[in-house]
């Protein structure tokens, strides 16, 4: 039976590639973004005339996940037209570059918001239906910068992606009992164009100092290394079917984890020992049976 799932951030990118390619696999798929009513408002006439053409059950919702409000007000319209709510894939992100001291706080605060607190505010409006089912399913976008070599002038993005991760983990063993499974879905390193496009420090002075006194080949050096090592990003699609394989699994056997992509930058490595260190402790202590999500009813 087709599930109901909701996509954060699902405008474009890998978002919108798993919103269609979850549709096509039967699902029943909330796309969300935010101004559905002013600039998305194209992507929402995009996705309509998709879903009439294909016959695709793909729905743009209204979702600020800077909005408790906006969240709130989306996962409970949801769960009134269908009376569940199976899957909620966190894939609402951004991405920033540049030397880590010249992004001053508030810019830091509104990447961390962006990142880590959205998911955070989907999750309280969305696993209580979950918990009420028994049963569902949360997906974490995360990056292999959260745990593979560090690149400088990434310090911002990697760290609210390593939150996120651990934020991911957390979760998989409070919920487990409750019949709630979870899948940390890894893309590989970044092809350079990712991060030449991506947001920049807003304090200008610190980040000129950076470009002219000993770092200034730094950033130059370290986009030519990720160009030999990732010459060009992820396919959206491509990210998107590991996601539509993962909705797909049976209940009781999906992974945890799953990388996507070549390992250049050794976070593949780096997981599975962390994953294996966190089973052992588990074990030790008593709370083996949350390594694997309850089956109620």
């Amino acid at each position: 039976m087709g599930k109901v799932i909701i996509v954060t951030g699902a405008a474009n990118g890998i978002g919108r590639s798993a919103c269609t390619e979850l549709a096509r696999a039967g699902h029943t798929v909330y796309v969300s973004m935010r101004e559905t009513n002013g600039r998305n408002a194209h992507h929402v006439e995009e996705i309509r005339a998709e879903a009439i053409k294909d016959g695709l059950d793909l729905r743009a919702i209204e979702l600020d996940v800077s909005s408790e409000t906006s969240v709130n007000s989306a996962i409970d319209s949801m769960i009134d037209e269908n009376g569940r709510l199976d899957v909620v894939v966190h894939n609402a992100g951004q991405v920033v570059y540049g030397p880590t001291e010249a992004f001053t706080a508030e810019q830091l605060a509104e990447l961390y918001d962006t990142n880590v607190l959205s998911t955070q505010r989907v999750n309280r409006a969305a696993l209580p239906q979950l918990r009420k089912q028994g049963q569902g399913l949360l997906i974490w976008i995360t990056s292999s910068s959260a745990r593979g070599g560090s690149v400088p002038f990434l310090g911002p993005y990697a760290s609210s992606k390593a939150a996120v991760d651990a934020l991911a983990l957390s979760y998989a063993g409070e919920l487990a009992r409750w019949g709630i499974e979870t899948t940390i879905v890894v893309p590989g390193a970044l092809g350079p164009g990712h991060y030449v496009r991506s947001g920049r420090p807003l304090d200008t002075i610190r980040a000129e100092e950076y470009a002219d006194g000993p770092t200034a080949d730094v950033s130059e050096i370290a986009l030519a290394g990720l160009a030999e090592l990732s010459p060009r990003d992820p396919a959206p699609q491509d990210v998107a079917r590991a996601i539509a394989n993962v909705v797909d699994t049976p209940f009781g056997q999906r992974p945890l984890r799953v990388h996507f992509g070549a390992d250049d930058d050794g976070a593949a490595v780096v997981d599975a020992v962390a994953d294996r260190i966190r089973t052992e402790l588990l074990r030790r202590i008593g709370l083996a049976d949350i390594l694997k999500p309850t089956i109620i009813g």
